[in-house]
């Protein structure tokens, strides 16, 4: 997801292994199982391309993030007290972030 992400195009999983592999060696069965459950789980869409898939994110970066501290928000029975213990432990730039979405969100909510 990461290499995705990051290159904003789409990719084959060969181009992806090539990529991996600068790092560390990795198996292009490896990369092309995980490609594979990611598309299942909704996560890449993966089109045709002569004999390869080709495959690129449903959603952004930032996207799957939301999505993740949702998932981790809902675990708490104390959603006020959650959010609490996350802004306290955020940065000043953060913190300044989060207060132009909340405004953003409020202004859309109210037009």
């Amino acid at each position: 997801m990461d290499r995705l992400w990051s290159w904003g195009r789409p990719a084959t999983v060969r181009e992806v292994v090539d990529d991996l592999q600068q790092q560390r060696a990795v198996a292009y069965t490896t990369v092309t199982t995980v490609a594979d459950i990611l598309h299942t789980k909704g996560w890449l869409r993966r089109d045709k391309v002569g004999r390869a898939w080709v495959y690129e994110p449903t959603c952004t970066r930032e996207a799957y993030t939301a999505q993740l501290m949702h998932q981790a928000l809902e675990t708490s029975p104390d959603r006020a007290g959650a959010l609490l213990h996350f802004v306290d432990r955020i940065s000043g730039d953060e913190a300044s972030a989060l207060l132009a979405a909340l405004e953003q969100v409020k202004a859309r909510d109210v037009g």
